[in-house]
Order: C-alpha cells, then structure tokens, then sequence
C-alpha cells in the first residue's frame, strides 16, 4: 500500500509499505481508499514544523485524518461491516488499510456522496464546538476563523437552531460562509463590526464563539466580541506556528471583567444526563453527520476548491504553506485503487 509520510519540515513523500490482506484478524477490516481530504490548518502546520502538538507522533509521521473507502475485506467476528460498505475513517492518507472494526470507522448510509461524506470525522469535530460549550437552542453563535472546522460549525448552525455570524479576513471565506448557511458575514477588523454585532443580535450580544483560526488577532477578536458571561469554544490551536503575542489573551478587560468561560474543544463533550454508553461518542457523533448529510442538510463538498491526484500531494501542502484563501476543501484521489 502507498501511505504519505512526513519525515520532517517540507518533506512529505509518498512510501510503499507492506499491508498482509491475506491473514486478517478475526476483528480486523481491510478498507481500499476511494478519497482522503487535507485539514489545511492542522497539516499545514505539521508539514511547515510548527511547534510540536503535545501528544503527536514525531518525524517520521503520518498525515491526515480524513478518508472515505471501500471494505474489500473483513475478519471471521467482524459483525459491523461486510465486504462492498463505504466507510469513513478517521486515518491518514494511504491506499488502504486494515483497523479494528471497533477504531475510529463508520459505516456511510446509502445515498451519502463520498465527496460529503469524507469530510464527516472533521464535522464531528465542528459539531463538538457545540457540545462542549452546552449551546443552546436560539443562541447568537459566532464563528472565527472560516477554515474547513469553521465553516463546518456555520453549517451546522441552522441544523442545531443557532444564529451564527461568520467572522474572517478575507471577502471570499465570507462568501464561501454564506453559502454554507451563515445568516451575516463581517471581516474581523470591521471597524463597524460591534455596531453590527449589535444588530445582528438584537442588542443581545454573542452568546457563543467557536474559534477554529490559530493566529493570536483571532484570538483577541473572540474574547473582544462575546458578551459578558459567554463562552469561547476552542478548536484551534492559539498561536501555532505565529511569532510571540503582543496582547494578553487573559487580560482582565475581557476575560476577568466579563467573566468570560474559555473551553478547550478536545475529548468528548461528556454528557449532563449520562447513557450506559457515551451518547456521542466518535463514531456515534460521526453517524449523526452522517445522517445529516443523508437527510440533504450538510453538504461540504460544496466548498471543494481542488480535486488532485495523491500523487500531487505535496503541491497541495506546498500551496496551503503559500496560505492562499481560494484554497479551501481539498480532496485526494486514489484512482490506483478506485472501483
């Protein structure tokens, strides 16, 4: 099998490994990849080698965490899957692959197109913005940053009731927002941008922000715009491969005077009326995207900007290195391998 290995800043190259598909454990499945999708921001900051996320495999690694396939096989116990089922997986860039049937695998309801639905793991993660910050129905929700886990959060907004406002740096991320549902879209040093905020809300004010962007004025927006005693929901990771802050992100004008709650969007949601099982668990919370997507309320292929062959790989990274805000979803192909 083929499988992108990063072995250090810039030096991505596509390896061939050995994968045993003959001898497979009694709960192993062994999935064929149609297509994986580029998380621009968190593989963007792997591949330039940003400082190191705590828990992350060194060099040499893999990359990726988005993949859409075909079960081609499966162990004599597996009882989730059979031999033809799409599936996404939330794995790395490769031909193929054999994982547990019980790993982060989820079977695609029938009629899902694979170009929505590989993208279903990061609008798990999207949704999670929500969970963790215990939203409510009829919120006044803010999106910063309008990266693929932004505007995964903007589109599922109207799904979950919210109101949600997009904020960014650039003219065509807003766009890109409005399409995916947002109800407003303001560029983030608006110099109207309270007066608006204002309105939108109807004096009201910004019950939550999901901030997605790791530079640190994303930062200082969030804390700048949320109402006293509301929630910033983090699914980035600040200051990420940016030169050192010049603002204090805990400065009392905005943390300690508006008794602001800071939630770091990592493990799961936890639940205040707990199951037997974790009611969304990874793979539960992935089925509901899913569904989602089945029932025609989500479809992220619609900001698919590149479709590239995986062996254009690196030139993809090269050209999110570059930062350019017309590239948005990125899909690899692995037509070696397609039905």
């Amino acid at each position: 099998m083929k499988i992108a290995i990063l072995h250090g800043p810039r030096d991505l190259r596509i390896e061939d490994q050995s994968l045993d598909t003959e001898n497979l454990q009694p709960e192993e499945v062994w999935v064929e990849t149609q297509l994986s999708a580029l998380k621009i921001g968190t593989d963007r900051g792997n591949y330039e080698g940003a400082e190191q996320v705590p828990g992350a495999p060194g060099y040499p690694r893999w990359v990726g965490d988005s993949n859409f396939g075909i079960v081609r096989g499966v162990g004599n116990r597996v009882t989730r899957f059979q031999v033809g089922d799409r599936v996404v997986a939330s794995l790395p860039h490769q031909s193929d692959y054999i994982a547990n049937e019980s790993g982060p695998l989820v079977r695609v309801p029938p009629g899902v197109d694979p170009e929505d639905a590989v993208y279903a793991f990061l609008y798990s993660l999207s949704s999670l913005c929500y969970r963790k910050a215990h939203y409510q129905v009829g919120e006044n929700v803010a999106v910063v940053g309008l990266g693929v886990l932004g505007l995964g959060a903007v589109a599922l907004g109207p799904c979950f009731g919210a109101r949600v406002v997009a904020l960014g740096n650039s003219p065509v991320r807003l766009k890109m927002a409005e399409t995916m549902g947002a109800h407003a879209a303001f560029l983030s040093d608006d110099p109207q941008l309270v007066h608006k905020l204002d309105e939108f809300t109807g004096g009201a004010g910004i019950d939550l922000v999901i901030q997605t962007a790791n530079p640190w004025p994303a930062m200082q927006t969030a804390m700048q715009v949320v109402r006293n005693n509301g929630r910033v929901s983090i699914v980035s990771l600040p200051g990420r491969g940016e030169p050192p802050l010049d603002f204090n992100p805990l400065d009392m004008r905005w943390f300690y005077s508006k008794g602001i709650s800071l939630i770091a969007v990592s493990g799961s949601a936890g639940d205040l009326y707990p199951a037997e099982t974790e009611r969304f668990a990874l793979n539960r919370n992935c089925e509901y995207i899913l569904s989602l997507m089945q029932d025609g309320r989500l479809e992220p292929k619609r900001l698919i900007t590149h479709r590239l062959h995986y062996s254009d790989m690196v030139q993809a990274y090269e050209m999110a290195l570059a930062r350019d805000k017309s590239m948005l979803g990125v899909i690899f192909r692995w037509k070696d391998c397609a039905d």
